[in-house]
């Protein structure tokens, strides 16, 4: 089994195979793999240690995996500091990029909570 950034591929073709790596998706699959004249349909594990190795050399150069993570939260928090219009959306949980939340959004609202009817107070 082929282990490149800290994840074991599975056994599929390399092109899907390296979507597993955070960071990596399709497009950018297909544009190392032209890059490196690895054919897309060639199944993981039947990559050659040569190959595997200017994968791993291509991979390295982009950030990925846990670094990927770290610096999306540091984006994240450097927004919520400075007190932003989005940081203030993220610190309540809520849609940051303009969607709806009346009828929708329950992704990032969670659960909905009922309310129980307040009973009219007749005179």
């Amino acid at each position: 089994m082929a282990r490149i950034a800290g994840v074991n591929l599975p056994n599929k073709r390399i092109e899907i195979a390296l979507t597993y790596v955070y960071g990596i998706g399709r497009s950018l699959s297909r544009k190392m793999l032209d890059e490196l004249n690895i054919d897309i349909d060639t199944k993981a594990d039947e990559l050659t240690e040569i190959d595997l190795n200017r994968l791993r050399d291509s991979i390295s150069k982009i950030l990925t995996e846990g670094e990927l993570k770290r610096h999306i939260q540091g984006n994240i928090k450097r927004l919520v500091d400075a007190g932003s219009y989005r940081g203030f959306r993220h610190r309540r949980g809520l849609p940051v990029r303009g969607q709806r939340t009346r009828k929708n959004a329950r992704t990032r609202k969670g659960k909905r909570k009922t309310v129980a009817n307040k009973k009219m107070v007749t005179k």
